[in-house]
């Protein structure tokens, strides 16, 4: 901005101050479980940036039709990445519905918009003083984005955040071509790059393919049906207490409810306590736990708990059957057996940590209602789970009192 003379440094400067204290600000009141919802806002953020780098980018003069389609891919994936940023949010906070959102004709009037956004980029290039198009083009990419991200459920939610985070980069690639600015670009890239390589990873550990989350609707009312016959078994902090005393290997398994109740720090407080008493205690990680990626992983390093305790998926469930006690706090699709054992669960085949195969299992939870994806878990019947309802902090904090 200063070497092409569109502004001084001082407004640069104020403007550094002014996005500085708000970021500072954020930081310090968003708590760890709204962290999810902060980061779809962020991506949000980089893509209107992206989009209004753009737009402005036309005004430079000069432009010939490689800067003009640099700036219509800016816009338009800035665009989308804003407003479907917005509604990830809405449904991550559940200030909306977190299910998939789905009407007859959906993907007639998707193809119709990228008909419309298509005619009216080629009008663009062709018209580039005609204003109209490039205010068609903003219109259309913002509600674009908005009707790509309403059909896709609360539990593909991770998918979507790292997604759109792809987005964000390669729309700040776009403005930085249009600008000529090559650390926009390059930085730009590498965001959409790793984006698109985390996006990759978490389908797989889904058994989806991208676009089966983007078009299936799963998590839609009519998918989340299952019928579960079985007799629910409570138990108390104190037979919990127990099992776990005489326990020689114990699995935690966390979920989105550890988040919810902060329960992270007496959780690293209970497995000291079990260590202390003898027991190897893991940590179960799935890819897509909780409600953006790595989420389980930064909870737990926040709460000191160390590394190498951490296991992926396919190292724990290998162990699952030597493993005395498996604990899930807070976790439902990510344990759900019906993704091996039911063929017609709208989650079959995804691979899930088998704690069923554990030989006691405890599930903490505050009720008995499903996931994030809607989906009954037939785990909560099974002969060997034990439900122990309530706050998790509460009640974790019940066993360490226990165990003093």
């Amino acid at each position: 901005l200063i070497d092409q003379g569109i502004v001084e440094f001082q407004w640069i400067l104020v403007g550094m101050v002014i996005g500085g204290v708000i970021g500072a600000a954020t930081a310090r009141l968003v708590q760890m479980t709204s962290m999810p919802e902060m980061v779809a806002l962020f991506n949000g953020f980089g893509g209107m940036a992206s989009l209004l780098v753009g737009a402005a980018a036309l005004g430079a003069g000069d432009s010939n039709t490689f800067i003009l389609v640099t700036i219509v891919l800016s816009i338009l994936i800035g665009g989308l990445t804003f407003t479907g940023s917005l509604v990830a949010y809405g449904k991550l906070s559940e200030k909306i519905g977190s299910g998939a959102v789905t009407f007859s004709g959906q993907q007639v009037v998707n193809s119709l918009l990228v008909l419309a956004i298509l005619a009216s980029a080629v009008m663009f290039c062709l018209e580039p003083a005609n204003s109209m198009w490039l205010y068609a083009i903003i219109a259309l990419s913002l509600l674009f984005g908005i009707m790509a991200v309403i059909p896709i459920g609360g539990a593909d939610m991770p998918v979507v955040i790292s997604l759109l985070n792809s987005y964000s980069g390669l729309a700040a690639c776009a403005a930085g071509f249009a600008i000529n600015n090559n650390i926009l670009i390059v930085a730009g890239s590498l965001v959409g790059a790793s984006g698109i390589i985390l996006t990759q990873i978490m389908c797989k550990a889904m058994n989806r393919s991208l676009s089966n989350v983007l078009f299936s609707g799963f998590g839609s009312v009519s998918s989340a049906e299952t019928v579960v016959e079985g007799e629910i078994k409570p138990i108390s902090v104190e037979d919990a207490f127990y099992v776990l005393e005489a326990a020689t290997s114990v699995a935690i398994v966390p979920g989105y409810g550890m988040a919810v109740a902060q329960a992270q720090h007496v959780v690293k407080e209970l497995c000291e306590l079990l260590e202390e008493n003898g027991c190897e205690v893991n940590f179960g990680i799935h890819p897509v736990a909780g409600r953006m990626p790595g989420h389980m992983n930064v909870l737990l390093a926040e709460a000191d708990v160390p590394y190498d305790q951490l296991l992926e998926m396919d190292e724990i469930n290998p162990r699952m059957e030597t493993v005395d006690v498996a604990i899930v706090i807070g976790a439902n699709d990510v344990v759900n057996p019906a993704a091996r054992e039911v063929e017609s669960s709208p989650i079959y085949g995804m691979p899930v940590i088998n704690v069923d195969k554990a030989r006691t299992v405890f599930v903490l939870k505050r009720s008995m209602a499903s996931g994030f994806a809607g989906i009954e878990n037939p785990l909560f019947y099974k002969e060997n789970t034990r439900m122990l309802f309530g706050d998790a902090k509460e009640s974790i904090g019940g066993l360490i009192r226990e165990f003093s």
